[in-house]
């Protein structure tokens, strides 16, 4: 029976049906209370279950005093029809400025900037301190310091000129380098055609115009034939119809080297052999003949193509030609019997022929839309390590990375008018940019790591890219028809072009910036002499 008392006990503790006598009263009462009897600080329990229901409320508390016993409100707020009504006569939001008998209302305070709101008191306080005839003078100085320091402050919080500050993480040490013929085929999802519409802020001067014109009467305008090179020796090579002529970039001189015995023969290629003592010159007739230019004599005449060869590309002792069948010969000038392979995989004729500068690869681009990647070795392999086939127009323009000799960059024809970035060690696509116009040939500069291409329609310019980002750096405008070949100079500062409108234009466009300080500095020094020399006088 213990068990029975013990649970009848329990539950008459736990009723809420009596008023609760011990507990403290709520706001609205004590409110009420205060009203009443301002000067009262403690209410006694008994007094607290007499108290009525005040008459005006605030809308939470706008039914009757629920500590009445055996009473229960008429209705249930915010939940007995599931939308609460609000009373009659009364606003929603309670206006500013009404004196409320319930509860206070609190404002959202996340919609209010402290840190501004502190700021603009401070300097509301520090500004009604200063008040009086003598502060007057100073008062516009004043409100210029805190407008100044309130725009300091709002830059601070936005975090605008503080990008130092907003890092979190950074690193102590350098990333690792990359190892060599390592390919990131993601890269192309964000440099694809980055930076084509962008133009590359230049830190050089590079002149806009021509440094010198020369005309090249009788210049061929064949989109697939190179006419011009530069030798190590400081001579540029160029073929004018069935002559070939040397131009000595260091004092200006001009040398006739050769003529065709044949009137109907011309000059297909023309190029310096590394060392730049002996040049080689194909014809129309499929001919490659290797000539001494200091002696300005014909060493010897290697023949075998079956028609012009408008292609050749030296590897020391090597020398390979492409001719307009398809066929591309290795010839060892060395020997009698110079013909040692042949590499058959074009179909037409070959127009882009380079070694890379390490010898280990053949890029040959032809005029089937095709891009071959040869081996270095000396067998007669007919069978390319790559053959990339993206590009939609003829491949002439061809150039090996020298700082990457496995990067190679390939510019396409009208109907393509892409420069293209392969990675021969691994056959795949780096990275490509549309031109807007046709490619005729593309240069690298070692010192500023950047790309130069020579293009055709319609604008007939000289671009300068800015590599990896493929940003523009400038282009060089003069040419009034389409430049169809290009070369660098053996220092790799200038760049000479040769275009359809017969006329060779010299650029300055890699000029280190050692030498540009250095012919400013002489500059300097020449107008304070010329300054002081004046004084003097």
């Amino acid at each position: 029976m213990a068990h029975f008392q013990f649970e009848s006990t329990i539950n008459d503790l736990v009723k809420l049906d009596a008023p609760m006598l011990r507990c403290p009263a709520p706001r609205w009462q004590r409110k009420a209370m205060d009203k009443d009897d301002p000067n009262h600080l403690a209410l006694s329990p008994l007094r607290l279950s007499k108290l009525k229901t005040p008459k005006t409320t605030s809308r939470r508390c706008s039914y009757k005093n629920n500590f009445t016993p055996n009473k229960t409100p008429k209705k249930t707020p915010m939940r007995s029809q599931g939308k609460a009504k609000p009373l009659a006569g009364k606003s929603k939001t309670p206006a500013h400025g009404v004196n409320y008998q319930g509860d206070r209302f609190i404002p959202n305070r996340s919609e209010i900037n402290m840190a501004v709101s502190n700021f603009k008191l401070t300097a509301g306080s520090n500004s009604q301190n200063s008040s009086g005839p003598e502060s007057q003078a100073s008062g516009d100085e004043d409100q210029q310091q805190q407008n100044k320091k309130y725009s300091s402050t709002m830059a601070h919080l936005l975090n605008d000129n503080t990008v130092q500050e907003s890092k979190i993480l950074k690193f102590k040490k350098n990333a690792p380098r990359v190892p060599e013929g390592f390919s990131n085929n993601l890269k192309v999802l964000y440099t694809s055609n980055c930076g084509s519409t962008t133009k590359c802020k230049s830190y050089r001067q590079i002149p806009q115009n021509a440094d010198r014109i020369m005309d090249a009467p009788q210049l061929r305008d064949d989109y697939y034939l190179t006419l011009m090179d530069w030798g190590l020796k400081n001579l540029i090579a160029v073929g004018l119809d069935n002559e070939v002529y040397l131009w000595n970039a260091n004092n200006g001189e001009i040398t006739h080297l050769l003529q065709m015995e044949n009137p109907d023969e011309y000059v297909s290629c023309v190029s310096w052999i590394a060392e730049g003592n002996v040049l080689a010159v194909s014809n129309s007739l499929g001919q490659v003949q290797l000539w001494d230019v200091e002696k300005e004599k014909c060493l010897r005449t290697m023949s075998g193509h079956a028609a012009r060869v408008g292609s050749l590309s030296w590897n020391s002792f090597l020398l390979s030609s492409g001719s307009r069948s398809g066929a591309i010969h290795q010839h060892d000038v060395r020997i009698a019997d110079h013909r040692i392979a042949t590499l058959n995989n074009h179909t037409q004729e070959v127009c882009g022929l380079q070694w890379s500068h390490d010898g280990k690869y053949l890029a040959s681009g032809g005029n089937d839309n095709l891009l071959n990647i040869w081996g270095g070795g000396l067998g007669n392999d007919t069978t390319p390590i790559h053959s990339f086939t993206q590009h939609q127009a003829a491949v002439k323009a061809l150039a090996w990375c020298p700082w990457q000799p496995y990067l190679l960059a390939s510019g396409g024809g009208t109907a393509d008018r892409h420069i293209r970035f392969w990675n021969c060690n691994t056959g795949s696509s780096l990275n490509n940019v549309d031109t807007n116009s046709q490619v005729s040939a593309l240069l690298w500069s070692h010192e500023h790591r950047e790309l130069i291409s020579s293009h055709g329609y319609s604008q007939f310019q000289l671009t300068i890219w800015k590599y990896p980002t493929m940003a523009k750096v400038t282009e060089l405008k003069g040419h009034t028809n389409r430049i169809l070949s290009m070369c660098l100079s053996p220092d790799g500062t200038k760049v000479m072009s040769a275009a359809a409108d017969e006329t060779l234009r010299l650029w300055r466009t890699f000029e280190g910036l050692e030498k540009q300080k250095k012919t400013t500095s002489k500059n300097k020094h020449d107008m304070r002499s010329s300054i002081i020399t004046k004084g003097i006088r």
